[in-house]
């Protein structure tokens, strides 16, 4: 070997040593080995010797290498180890791990999914390289592609050309999303804990690539410190989940205990408010307070007994609260459904208010009903202090019906004694009746009231609360209601009596007024005419009205023994085409008639009286002449009066008028 050629050798170990020492490429040696195996050796031995020192410095290389790697894999678990210890935010230790494992592989992308027992289905959590965003959406069914797979073996699966492996049934979903991302090759481990795969981590690239049993290793630790992370996140949330249980159930026993003791305060009170004799509209005003609301008792009718109102409390419908209106029906119902059921029932609820309704029941009888109308829900606590509060109402309401009772029986006591035939104390019946501003000694009015639907005992109560009847004596008497007072007022208190009737019967009622009596003696004669002449009342149809006792008198004569059918079918004898006639053409030529036989026959006083010409009225009277006739027979005319008369009674008007003169 020339002295050149020995250079060149010196020169190549000093390269070789340099390569070791600075950590160079694995193409640095290389090249060294094709420049050795270039120079001219005229001792093959030795340069056979040269080339297995370059080779030896090679593996040397490749084993600092390994140990690097390895170094690396052990930093990357030990870091991993610090984030389990260290952050508790879950998503971000994953992506640390993901981060990880993708650097320490040298790969192209990377990504964790989880497992989600509910759907058997995985779902990609954290993505580390990606380019398409279908990668950060990627799910893989349990029993399909690489994740069947891993699932069913929890061992990490390879593949080198995942396009055309045909080891695993394919997802077309998947295979696009990879298609997009132009994955070649990847490699799959199980997020493996007590036996369970909890998701899979994957590392991919994008060419051919075989990764080595170390690298699978890595991403193994890497995975089961992604297990314990997920484990742990899960516990940690159901620690937390149970935590927060805790307090709400805690809250809320606090919640019920607060409430409890609130309802035993509120009984007490009531039962205490009760005890001392309060009045209604004190234990409504209590009730209101406690439950934050307004409280309305009401009567069968759903007339407003008493109410109360707490303070700072506005309810739209309460303020304007009338029976059967606006919400009527569904508070009727409720009440209904409350007395079937023995609770309260929630009448309606809308964005205002809502309204719920308990029936009162004392004894077989219904007293009434409580009305609560509020803002917001009521717990069961609120609710169930509410219908205690019926059972305080119920109290009080038959208290003070004994108490009315009590202080009606004389005035009852006195009616009865008024229109009874039976004898009676004069100077005493006087003595009491003075007490209720009812003075004897003057002339008297009888008045009689039947309904057709509601007990008469009902609207005897209801007038006695009304306004209008002082210095009456009025009650409920063989079911009708019966009324004995001052001639003089006798008239304003009819129309007292109808105001208010017809605001709760409608038309569903009607009644007599006798004629003045002199004598208080004559009130049980009177009682009983006005009874028979009640009777023809309703034979004739009438329907609210209250009629004069004078302006029956003929009518009692000529048809106290006829029903309702034949007294109908004599005025269709009579007037029933005229009658018809105006049915059918709107036009007036009954009452014309009827005036003009009021006017005694006399046609310029019944035009007068209309507020007509003479000349329509004979025109009129012509008419109704060729419809029903002549009726210049006297028989003929007061056939056709009569029939008149019972028309004009048989029409509904709601309102007392008294007879005309000479009746």
């Amino acid at each position: 070997m020339t002295s050149g050629a020995s250079h060149d050798l010196e020169d190549i170990l000093i390269d070789l040593i340099r390569f070791l020492h600075q950590g160079a490429s694995a193409d640095d040696f290389s090249t060294q080995l094709s420049k050795i195996e270039s120079l001219p050796y005229s001792d093959a031995a030795r340069k056979t010797r040269l080339v297995e020192c370059i080779r030896t410095a090679m593996a040397v290389r490749n084993r600092l290498e390994l140990q690097k790697q390895r170094e690396l894999a052990l930093l990357a678990v030990i870091e991993s180890a610090q984030d389990l210890s260290g952050r508790l935010d879950l998503l971000e230790l994953l992506r640390a791990i993901v981060s990880r494992a993708r650097n320490l592989l040298g790969s192209d992308v990377a990504w964790l999914s989880v497992y989600k027992a509910e759907i058997e289905e995985f779902q990609a959590q954290v993505t580390d390289g990606a380019l398409d965003e279908s990668t950060d959406r990627m799910t893989a069914r349990r029993g399909s592609g690489i994740a069947g797979i891993v699932m069913s073996t929890h061992r990490p699966f390879t593949t080198s050309d995942y396009p055309n492996d045909n080891r695993f049934q394919h997802d077309p979903k998947l295979d696009e999303t990879f298609r997009k991302e132009d994955i070649a090759s990847l490699v799959g481990v199980p997020l493996l804990l007590d036996a369970e795969v909890t998701g899979l981590l994957f590392v991919g690239d994008r060419y051919y690539r075989s990764y080595s049993t170390l690298e699978v290793s890595i991403l193994c630790t890497l995975a089961t410190h992604a297990a314990v992370a997920v484990k742990n996140a899960k516990s940690f949330e159901l620690a937390n989940t149970a935590l927060r249980n805790s307090d709400v159930a805690r809250a809320e026993l606090e919640r019920n205990n607060l409430n409890i003791q609130a309802a035993a305060e509120a009984h007490e009170q009531l039962t205490s408010l009760l005890a001392q004799g309060a009045s209604l509209s004190q234990i409504c005003q209590t009730v209101a307070h406690l439950l934050d609301g307004s409280v309305f008792i009401v009567d069968e009718a759903f007339q407003i007994i008493s109410y109360g109102v707490a303070s700072g409390s506005t309810n739209d419908y309460a303020e304007t609260y009338i029976p059967y209106s606006k919400h009527s029906s569904e508070i009727i119902t409720a009440a209904r459904e409350s007395r079937r059921a023995g609770r309260s029932v929630l009448a309606y609820k809308d964005s205002n208010e809502q309204c719920r309704v308990i029936s009162v029941i004392g004894g077989d009888d219904v007293l009434g009903s409580v009305l609560l109308f509020c803002k917001g829900d009521l717990n069961e606590i609120l609710i169930r202090t509410f219908e205690r509060s019926s059972s305080i109402v119920g109290i009080a309401l038959l208290s003070q019906e004994r108490m009315e009772i009590n202080k009606n029986r004389d005035v009852s006591m006195l009616l009865r004694n008024l229109l009874s035939p039976r004898q009676y104390e004069p100077t005493l019946t006087y003595q009491q009746a003075e007490r209720f501003g009812l003075n004897l000694s003057q002339p008297l009015s009888l008045i009689l009231i039947e309904t057709d639907d509601t007990k008469a005992g009902y609207i005897a109560r209801r007038l006695r609360g009304g306004a209008g009847l002082a210095g009456t004596v009025l009650d409920e008497v063989d079911g009708l209601v019966a009324i004995v007072c001052a001639t003089p007022c006798a008239t304003d208190i009819v129309k007292s009596c109808v105001s208010l009737v017809k605001d709760e019967l409608g038309s569903s009622y009607r009644g007599v007024i006798s004629k003045p009596v002199l004598n208080a003696e004559e009130l049980s004669a009177q009682y009983e005419a006005i009874r028979r002449a009640l009777l023809i009342v309703k034979r004739l149809g009438v329907k609210g009205k209250i009629i004069d006792q004078a302006e029956l008198a003929l009518y009692s004569v000529l048809f106290e023994t006829h029903d309702h059918a034949s007294l109908k079918a004599f005025q269709e004898n009579t007037i029933g085409l005229l009658v018809s006639h105006d049915r059918k053409r709107a036009s007036d030529l009954t009452p014309t008639l009827f005036c003009y036989f009021d006017s005694n026959q006399n046609a310029s006083v019944a035009a007068k009286r209309m507020n007509i010409h003479v000349n329509t009225m004979r025109q009129r009277l012509t008419s109704i002449e060729e419809i029903i006739g002549p009726w210049g027979n006297a028989i003929r005319s007061l056939e056709i009066h009569m029939a008149l008369r019972l028309w004009d009674l048989s029409k509904e008007k709601e309102e007392y008028v008294p007879p005309p003169s000479g009746h």
